[in-house]
């Protein structure tokens, strides 16, 4: 048996101090292990979920209304095997709610552009519109591949009170940054 540490066994009796604090902190079990936070900390991030699916329903709108079909997308990219899969689906035990649609990017747009042409755009919405590092491979992937001409980052523009939806290219934010 090893010997742990002494830091290490500040920290588990660390642990064990806030899971008794029933009054600031909550304990959940993530793969298998006990992992305290803050209860106030659970509720901003359910209510920034909430938000994120507010905004995201606002996209769709925006985006039917400009003439465009809209659907989820519900494919994903293994960067490790560089192919397309279908996304998983996430399982909530508690609600027992199958969540569809987890693909990247949200959406995929098509709209007419001819009698047999039509302009497909993949739209990832972001409230702040930052891409992480994978997300940007996985734009990138898609635009390489030409499995859509373009890739719209759809995030929010406050003007006072109210919000507005805006859209950037990821060629213009990223790729012709890099360039330069």
């Amino acid at each position: 048996m090893k010997k742990t540490s002494s830091e290490h066994k500040q920290i588990i009796l660390d642990k064990i101090k806030e899971a008794g604090d029933a009054e600031n902190y909550v304990t959940d079990w993530e793969k298998g292990y006990p992992i305290s936070k803050l209860k106030k900390n659970v509720k901003k991030g359910s209510s920034s979920k909430a938000r994120g699916n507010r905004f995201e329903l606002k996209v769709r709108h925006d985006l039917e209304s400009k003439g465009r079909f809209v659907d989820k997308w519900n494919n994903n990219i293994d960067l490790e095997e560089n192919k397309l899969i279908i996304a998983k689906r996430k399982y909530n035990p508690f609600s027992k709610v199958m969540t569809l649609g987890t693909g990247f990017p949200d959406f995929i747009t098509i709209k007419p552009v001819g009698e047999s042409l039509y302009q497909v755009i993949g739209v990832e919405v972001k409230i702040n519109g930052i891409l992480s590092k994978i997300e940007k491979e996985k734009c990138k992937w898609y635009l390489d591949k030409k499995i859509f001409s373009e890739i719209w980052i759809a995030k929010e523009n406050k003007v006072g009170r109210k919000s507005e939806v805006v859209y950037e290219d990821f060629k213009e934010r990223y790729i012709k940054n890099k360039l330069n």
